[in-house]
């Protein structure tokens, strides 16, 4: 499993930023993703995921401002950011084969990362 994230930048407080994560084969369009992030010197934090059905959960701190969601392809997720914060500043992650175990979500497979930074 490959994956590969893209679309990260700086931008403005307030403003927005899509993200782009391309995976190889089906894995994509057949298993549940999900994007983490993580901060200088903090853990890495689940942000959202979306299940093989469609169903999408977020994370408080982006709920209402993020969405995520499945290219027509089936071969790209995708992270729309918008009122972006500060605080939103991180390395952003793509994962595959996602799941939530007591609580705390996890995934088997990762990309290597693409920087957000608000300011």
């Amino acid at each position: 499993v490959q994956l590969v994230e893209s679309g990260g930048g700086s931008v403005q407080v307030g403003g927005s930023l899509t993200l782009t994560c391309t995976g190889s084969g089906d894995t994509i369009s057949t298993h549940c993703m999900s994007w983490f992030r993580q901060a200088p010197g903090k853990e890495r934090v689940w942000v959202a995921s979306i299940e093989s059905d469609g169903t999408t959960e977020y994370a408080d701190s982006v709920k209402g401002r993020f969405t995520i969601s499945k290219g027509s392809g089936a071969t790209t997720l995708y992270l729309q950011m918008t009122s972006l914060k500060p605080e939103d500043s991180a390395l952003y992650y793509c994962a595959a084969q996602c799941g939530k175990d007591d609580g705390t979500w996890y995934a088997y497979y990762w990309g290597q990362g693409t920087q957000v930074t608000v300011s």
